[in-house]
């Protein structure tokens, strides 16, 4: 009756995984000779760990990775992408975030770079860091929903607030000033707070171009080249083919 009523109140206590762990205790007498203490150490832990596995996949499920299987473990270091492991298990420490800089990724269409900004973000989910993945015309269009309805400052202090962004399909087409005025707004409020990936089909200096306005375009380039990691993957072949279906 003692142990029904210690259950029935760990669960009334939303410890529900200890007091599975306890009954299970009591039901096998392996634990009986056990020391009080690491018993209790045991029940504690298997509440830990629950907790913590449950606020992963909180942080993952809400990061909307577009690829949520990616992991740094499975990047292909094929000479041709010209990939560096020792430079990409760096990242996947996530010291760059602690130090608030950012991540650009430069290749062509299929070269990898949805994985691998998806990878390095699954990095940083593991170690419990809020991570959100959007591909730029999606934030573009978040913005203007945001202005449109009042929500504007609920919405930019949300993005304020992840430990990393991951922004893909970065100018894949020219900006329209009002648009190029909304990025300044997200990338100065993220300056030197938070650190973002930026993925992109074109080289930096061919950025400016697609910013419509000068004065924007330095304002925005430099927040973040100044600030960040680049990396080029190369590819004599898109990835996307090489993962494709085979003629057989």
């Amino acid at each position: 009756m003692l142990t029904e009523t210690t259950v029935s109140k760990l669960r009334e206590m939303r410890l529900s995984v200890m007091a599975n762990a306890l009954k299970d205790q009591f039901a096998d007498p392996q634990f009986q000779s056990m020391a009080f203490e690491d018993r209790l150490g045991l029940l504690v832990d298997a509440e830990w760990n629950a907790r913590k596995n449950n606020h992963l996949n909180k942080l993952i499920r809400q990061a909307t990775f577009s690829d949520p299987g990616a992991c740094l473990e499975n990047v292909e270091y094929l000479p041709d992408r010209g990939l560096k492991q020792e430079e990409l298990l760096r990242f996947g420490t996530c010291n760059y975030i602690q130090e608030h800089h950012n991540i650009i990724l430069l290749g062509a269409t299929g070269s990898g770079k949805t994985y691998l900004a998806c990878a390095l973000g699954m990095a940083a989910a593991r170690r419990f860091y809020a991570v959100k993945y959007i591909r730029l015309p999606d934030l573009l269009v978040e913005f203007q929903i945001a202005r449109g309805n009042g929500t504007i400052r609920k919405f930019m202090a949300q993005y304020r607030k992840y430990a990393l962004l991951i922004i893909d399909e970065w100018l894949l087409y020219p900006l329209k000033e009002t648009e190029a005025r909304d990025l300044l707004e997200i990338v100065e409020s993220r300056y030197k707070r938070n650190s973002t990936i930026f993925c992109s089909q074109f080289d930096i200096p061919g950025w400016p171009e697609k910013l419509s306005d000068p004065l924007l375009a330095d304002a925005i380039c430099d927040r973040i080249v100044h600030n960040a990691y680049t990396i080029v993957i190369g590819g004599k072949e898109s990835m996307r083919k090489r993962k494709g279906l085979q003629d057989i």
